[in-house]
C-alpha cells in the first residue's frame, strides 16, 4: 500500500502525540523524587536534562541556593583546580614528584620514595602513604600539622600501586596549590572556578597552618552543585568560557584504579559506576552528597543530605537502589 504526502503527515503526528503522550510529565517526576526523601537522611534533590532544571525536592530549609557541607565531594572540586594550575603553568603536570614542594619536610626527613610521590599518584589515591581516613581521621585532624602527620605515616602501598583511600593525601594536594600558585586554595579556586562560574562558596576549613581542608568540609549549595556537574558535561565550558581544560576533563574520567571499600572505580578524584545500564560519573561526599552525571542522558543531579540523620552505610546502598529502579528509569525515558 501506497501513502499520499498527507496520509505520511498524518501518521506522523499521530506517532508523536502518542510518544508525547507516554512521556513522563514533570508532575511524575515529581513524585518519583519524593521516594527519595523516603531513605531518611536525604534534604534536596535537584535534576537537570538537557541543561534544565526539570524537577527539584527540598525538605526542612534547604533551598537551592543554601550552602550545605558536601564533605569529600569537594574531593573532585580540588582535581578541577589541580587541572587548572597545570594549565596556568603553576603546575608542570601529573608526572610532577611533590617533594620539591615539602623541601622544609624533607630536609630534615630525607625519604627519596615519598619524595618521588607524584601529583597523579595524590590525585588518584595512589600514594602508597597510610590513610588518614577512617580509623586514623580523628588522630590525624587533632594534630598540630596536617601535612607534616601524613607526610609522617608508614608506606603502605607503592607509588602508582593500589588504591588507599586517604583525605590526607588530597590534603597534601591543597598544600601544593597554595604554595605553587602563592595564593590561598580557596584564594585560587575563586579566581579560576567559582567567581568565572558565578558560585558563591560557603565555608571551608582550614588546618592549624592556614591551608584549606584538601578533600573536605566544604560548604556549597545545590544549584552551584549543578553548575559544576553541567559544565563537566560541557567539557569544562561554562557560557563560552574554557573555565577546565577539556583535555583534563576526559582524563579527569578514565578509570585508574577501583575503591578498596565500594564498588566504584576512580579517574582524577571522580568516582563512577553503572546505574540501570548507564554510567554515572560523580562526586561523592560522606553521608549522601553528590554531584552526579550520567552522560547518556544528559542528565546532572545534585543530592545533598542531612549528616545528623545519617546512620551507618545503609543509606549509600539505598540511594543507589532508588536510582536504579526509580529516577533513571524514568529520566531514560524523558
Amino acid at each position: 500500500m501506497r501513502f499520499n504526502f498527507k496520509q505520511i503527515f498524518i501518521i506522523v503526528m499521530l506517532l508523536i502525540a502518542a510518544q508525547v503522550a507516554n512521556a513522563q510529565s514533570p508532575n511524575e517526576l515529581n513524585g518519583v523524587l519524593d521516594q527519595a526523601f523516603e531513605i531518611g537522611s536525604i534534604e534536596s534533590v535537584m535534576v537537570e536534562k538537557n541543561g534544565e532544571v526539570i524537577a527539584q525536592q527540598f525538605e526542612g530549609r534547604m533551598n537551592p541556593n543554601r550552602t550545605t557541607n558536601i564533605k569529600s565531594a569537594s574531593k573532585s572540586i580540588l582535581s578541577l583546580l589541580v587541572g587548572i594550575a597545570i594549565r596556568e603553568g603553576y603546575l608542570e603536570g601529573v608526572e610532577q614528584p611533590i617533594g620539591e614542594f615539602f623541601e622544609d619536610y624533607f630536609a630534615e626527613n630525607p625519604n627519596p620514595e615519598k619524595e618521588a610521590i607524584t601529583i597523579g599518584d595524590l590525585i588518584t589515591m595512589r600514594g602508597g602513604l597510610e590513610s588518614t581516613s577512617i580509623r586514623n581521621y580523628g588522630r590525624w585532624v587533632v594534630s598540630n600539622n596536617w601535612y607534616r602527620y601524613v607526610l609522617d605515616g608508614e608506606m603502605e602501598g607503592e607509588p602508582g600501586g593500589e588504591m588507599i583511600y586517604s583525605t590526607g593525601s588530597t590534603h597534601l594536594l591543597s598544600v601544593i596549590l597554595t604554595r605553587a600558585t602563592g595564593m590561598s586554595t580557596r584564594a585560587f579556586a575563586n579566581q579560576y572556578l567559582f567567581d568565572p562560574m558565578g558560585i558563591n562558596l560557603g565555608g571551608w576549613d582550614r588546618d592549624p597552618q592556614g591551608y584549606y581542608f584538601g578533600g573536605n568540609n566544604m560548604a556549597m549549595s545545590p544549584a552551584d552543585m549543578l553548575k559544576i556537574g553541567r559544565m563537566m558535561m560541557n567539557m569544562g565550558e561554562w557560557q563560552g568560557e574554557q573555565i577546565v581544560p577539556q583535555e583534563w576533563i576526559l582524563d579527569s574520567v578514565k578509570t585508574y584504579t577501583r575503591s578498596n571499600y565500594n564498588p566504584y572505580d576512580m579517574g582524577y578524584l571522580w568516582w563512577r559506576r553503572p546505574v540501570n545500564g548507564y554510567e554515572a560519573i560523580f562526586a561523592w561526599g560522606h553521608g549522601g552528597q553528590y554531584i552526579m552525571m550520567i552522560p547518556e542522558l544528559d542528565v546532572v543531579l545534585a543530592i545533598t543530605s542531612n549528616l545528623a540523620q545519617v546512620q551507618g552505610r545503609g543509606h549509600q546502598r539505598a540511594l543507589f537502589r532508588y536510582l536504579e529502579k526509580d529516577l533513571v528509569p524514568v529520566l531514560s525515558e524523558m
